[in-house]
């Protein structure tokens, strides 16, 4: 017999859910014929799978240690978790503790990995996550730890990565709600001399992957809110700006500054081609700086070398 105590990384899901990948080698069928002949129990009792576990539920299951071992796939190598023990673990971190890591995410490189091939900042911190043995093969069959935000390729800061459910569901919650104040800084073409809030409507093309800002609501849009303030004026007729993202809609901070006649600098895609060219501007200058949460916890990732060029 084996008994499993539920931790709070198996919390709060769908006991027939946790089985699965506890019993990963074991048939659907044969779970629910194991739980309907009390082979698998829940605090002592008869359930039927639907039951949404609870921290320090325990739950018994009645095999063999040889049948056990085969159901849970003791002996099979996680394919994925060896192939993360490869990727490059050099994070830039912010802020880590028991539940959280804060990285400085460099420019050219994705939050989340669009296919088999790519490595993003995600696959980065699992392998940290590895390689500092905070995260086992067993515990990986259980949870995958993940980023809670996404930055574009080519823009920088502040990433947030939840290193287990409750951490994960309280960051969720806190990026959804905007409990957590996120502010940007960005080198941006014109002077621009007064703080400002712009309001507006975001339509996105999924065919292209970008957007397009309008003063009044169309099919589709969404609406959005920027404000920013400037910090410095720079030589070429640049400013330094610090952002503060309201709404977070794609591409919502280069398209916005963009429509209103500010592009950020190197901005290939919303951005101003000649003055990129004449600057010698080969990266996007749009950086997630700060974040700071309703406990007043700020925390700050310093700009890339890309932006002191300019200063």
């Amino acid at each position: 017999m084996k008994e499993l105590i539920i931790n709070e990384n198996d919390s709060n899901q769908r006991f027939d859910k946790y089985l699965k990948r506890v019993l990963s080698e074991a048939s659907t069928s044969f779970i629910y014929k194991m739980l309907r002949k009390k082979n698998i129990t829940l605090n002592d009792k008869k359930a039927d799978g639907a039951e949404k576990l609870n921290t320090d539920d325990i739950v018994k299951i009645w095999f063999s240690d040889e049948t056990f071992d085969k159901m849970s796939g003791k002996d099979i190598t996680d394919p994925l978790y060896d192939k993360l023990k490869s990727v490059d673990s050099n994070i830039d971190i912010v802020y880590e503790d028991e539940n959280m890591i804060i990285i400085n995410k460099p420019s050219g490189i994705k939050s989340q990995k669009d296919s088999d091939s790519d490595v993003s900042i995600n696959e980065m911190a699992l392998s940290y996550m590895i390689s500092s043995g905070q995260l086992s093969e067993e515990d990986f069959k259980h949870f995958h730890p993940s980023i809670c935000n996404r930055l574009d390729r080519n823009t920088s800061g502040i990433v947030l990565f939840a290193k287990n459910l409750p951490a994960s569901q309280r960051l969720g919650k806190a990026l959804k709600e905007r409990s957590c104040i996120k502010l940007y800084h960005a080198i941006v073409l014109g002077s621009v001399d007064e703080a400002s809030q712009v309001d507006g409507f975001l339509v996105k093309d999924e065919a292209t992957n970008t957007v397009t800002i309008t003063d009044k609501q169309v099919k589709d849009s969404k609406p959005i809110k920027t404000a920013y303030h400037p910090l410095k004026h720079l030589d070429n007729d640049l400013t330094l700006l610090e952002i503060h993202l309201i709404t977070g809609r794609t591409h919502q901070i280069r398209a916005h500054l963009s429509s209103i006649g500010h592009p950020i600098l190197g901005d290939m895609k919303y951005g101003n081609v000649s003055a990129n060219k004449r600057l010698n501007a080969k990266s996007q200058l749009l950086h997630a700086y700060s974040i700071e949460f309703s406990d007043n916890r700020i925390y700050e990732a310093k700009e890339p070398e890309e932006f002191n060029v300019y200063f």
